[in-house]
């Protein structure tokens, strides 16, 4: 062979081993990364590839795909929905269009009226916003393709979960709460009107709706378990962790779990469902699925210490790690639930950790990252600042991490 094509193999080869981030949490939907080769040290003037200004307001985090980087937002204090795509070689801007309208309501002072992480399969882009509009658009150039605009979305707390992308399937939780008289309908009294919605990725049309039963408010992005030789969509709620049948809908069990304003995204490892509960009673469970004869799922154990309500957990050789919103981590033995090391690392997090390399990534809302050992030993690696507001996760592709704060959008590489 000649040396150019070795090169272009050889370059062929690069691309095809590449991760794609295409949606919340990445490819396995747990902060996980096969990358190798990521930045352990970074500053606003050191590995940055890039910084690309981010117009209105939103803590959707950034996704990823081949050469594509997607991000939401909104600009008239929630009305106007944009979603934009940036080159992820250079960090411009190849188009920036608006989706739809929608009437701000209540949220937060955390949440925004675009939260949820968009999705894509690298055709399409699947976008929600506070409201429960759903629209997908071409990945190529923006164009709308389909919308869905029949759930009227209602929360005391606003909307923050994600939708999930598996197979045709584009599968959306819409935890909400009363318009009624009542607000604590469906908030802080259960409720049997929240539903998820899945939809057919290419048309929009719903393919099924699954109703919770007795539930309230939350914000947790779903996750998908093998069991008993078939694959389970694991769905929590305030109150409840439940599994259904990814074709049709159908509930097949339901945990209970008090809490509302559930937020940490479902974690699996080693077959067990890893939940946390909200406010109330925070608790983190380790919960495994009916198998046999069994039509009940069982709790395998509970821990309520130092427990974190909105940062999602990471599952990485039998034990897990999390970070509460005060800045304490933790790591458990992941069959237990026994505390193996609890550490200050400083801050306040909304974030989700991420994982490469056997490092974990912290990012406060300051703007600081802690990296440290992903080990029964707790190591502090490396400590980065960019000094902005940030509450979006990092997203990860191709040895570059991706970091969205207030005003911006960061590509961070060691090269």
């Amino acid at each position: 062979m000649t040396p150019k094509l070795l090169l272009i193999l050889a370059l062929v080869s690069t691309t095809l081993l590449a991760e794609n981030w295409p949606f919340w949490r990445g490819p396995s939907r747990q902060g996980i990364s096969t990358e190798t080769g990521l930045p352990l040290h970074w500053s606003n003037d050191s590995n940055v590839v890039w910084k690309s200004e981010v117009p209105g307001e939103a803590w959707s985090s950034p996704i990823v795909f081949e050469d594509h980087v997607f991000v939401t937002t909104t600009t008239e204090n929630g009305v106007n929905c944009h979603l934009l795509c940036f080159d992820r070689k250079t960090g411009k801007l190849a188009w920036n269009k608006k989706v739809l309208e929608q009437t701000p309501l209540r949220k937060e002072r955390q949440n925004s009226y675009a939260t949820p992480t968009p999705a894509t399969d690298g055709e399409r882009v699947y976008a929600v916003f506070g409201d429960g509009s759903v629209v997908a658009v071409s990945a190529n150039n923006g164009d709308i393709l389909w919308e869905y605009r029949d759930v009227k979305f209602y929360s005391q707390h606003g909307l923050g979960a994600s939708p999930i992308l598996h197979g045709d399937l584009l599968i959306m939780p819409f935890d909400h709460s009363s318009t009624g008289e009542n607000k604590r309908l469906g908030w802080q009294i259960p409720w049997d009107q929240s539903f998820l919605l899945a939809f057919d990725k290419k048309t929009g049309a719903v393919r099924w709706k699954a109703m919770r039963g007795q539930s309230r408010i939350a914000h947790v992005t779903p996750n998908i378990i093998r069991s008993g030789g078939r694959e389970i969509l694991v769905s929590g709620a305030g109150d409840v962790v439940q599994g259904f049948n990814l074709h049709n809908g159908e509930r097949l069990w339901s945990i209970y779990s008090q809490g509302e304003g559930v937020v940490p995204s479902i974690v699996i490892g080693d077959g067990r469902i890893y939940s946390v509960s909200g406010f109330e009673k925070p608790t983190i469970r380790a919960i495994t699925p009916p198998a046999g004869d069994k039509k009940e799922p069982t709790i395998v154990w509970e821990q309520k210490k130092s427990v974190p309500m909105i940062p999602s957990l990471i599952y990485s050789d039998k034990h897990l790690y999390g970070v509460t919103e005060g800045g304490v981590a933790i790591c458990l033995k992941a069959d237990t639930g026994e505390i193996v090391w609890q550490e200050r690392i400083g801050g306040n997090h909304s974030s989700s950790p991420v994982w490469s390399e056997n490092r974990i990534y912290f990012l406060n809302e300051e703007g600081e990252s802690t990296v440290i050992d992903s080990a029964p030993t707790f190591k502090i690696l490396a400590k980065n600042k960019l000094n902005e507001k940030t509450q979006a996760s990092m997203a990860v592709s191709q040895k570059q991490l991706f970091i969205r704060t207030a005003n911006h959008l960061y590509c961070i590489s060691s090269k």
